[in-house]
């Protein structure tokens, strides 16, 4: 299995190879009066450090689900700012990070979140103006990015879809569950993190789950025994089937779609 290869800190730009899948399906013929039954939805993806949005754009070409055809997607890149554990070298990151390995107990940005939360929240909001469903709207992101994605969602006034973190990390403390709201507490949280992490370390991870418990916040937590601080194409595929159940009924495919009578869809294997 191949996976994504984040290296920390002397911070190489990660590269993906992308699997090409292919989806069959029948054209619908024209009628004016059927409704768009496959809702609009919002995937945002935010990246770790020292990497860049456009490099994590092949992560897409996993969601071949007929329930993604009208996904639009954003992958950000985080500005250029001086960190900390990497001896102050500017380079792209969310916010300010201390120390690597990141542990359960790492000193945290507090402030430099909250700056970076507010910008995310932004994107959220212009998606929901242009006229998404915010329980249509998914965070994702990976190590810093995941740390962000469990902010941005945690904060975030409205409930959302869901919001999934890879190999990342509770990035403030305690005192912050005062300022969940009601309907954040809402939003399910997927939290997938390799046991050979060594850079955000499992036990990072493991802290997780039990400070949402402990915000009232359900979170479907995933250990991968060999995975080490990448994105494998397991998680990826698990990601996709989670964010599917979530979007809306999936029952159309017997009842939603008029075929031409020389035509129907054909599913790949990937689908059932």
């Amino acid at each position: 299995m191949k996976t994504f290869l984040m290296k920390p800190i002397v911070l190489l730009t990660v590269t993906f190879t992308s699997t090409s899948l292919f989806i069959l399906y029948c054209r619908p013929i024209p009628s004016p009066q059927r409704p768009d039954y496959m809702a609009r939805s919002f995937i945002l993806w935010l990246h770790g450090l020292g990497d860049s949005g456009p490099a994590n754009e092949p992560i897409k070409t996993f969601f071949t689900s007929p329930e993604f055809r009208n996904a639009t997607w954003s992958f950000p890149s985080a500005p250029s700012n001086p960190v900390s554990c990497n001896y102050g070298a500017v380079m792209p990151s969310w916010f300010d990070i201390f120390e690597i390995p990141v542990g359960h107990e790492s000193p945290k940005d507090e402030s430099g979140v909250l700056k970076a939360v507010q910008n995310v929240h932004a994107m959220i909001d212009k998606e929901i103006a242009s006229g998404t469903n915010p329980e249509n709207v998914f965070l994702c992101g990976f190590s810093q990015g995941g740390a962000l994605t469990l902010a941005s969602v945690l904060l975030y006034p409205k409930t959302l879809g869901g919001g999934a973190v890879f190999s990342g990390w509770v990035p403030f403390n305690s005192s912050m569950i005062e300022r969940i709201s009601a309907e954040a507490k809402k939003t399910p949280i997927l939290w997938s993190h390799g046991i050979a992490d060594r850079t955000v370390l499992f036990e990072a991870g493991q802290a997780g789950p039990p400070f949402l418990e402990q915000a009232g916040i359900k979170c479907e937590f995933k250990a991968y025994p060999d995975l080490g601080h990448s994105i494998s194409n397991e998680e990826l595929r698990y990601l996709e089937s989670w964010i599917k159940t979530r979007l809306p009924s999936s029952s159309w495919i017997a009842n939603l779609w008029d075929c031409h009578p020389d035509c129907c869809w054909v599913p790949s294997v990937l689908d059932i």
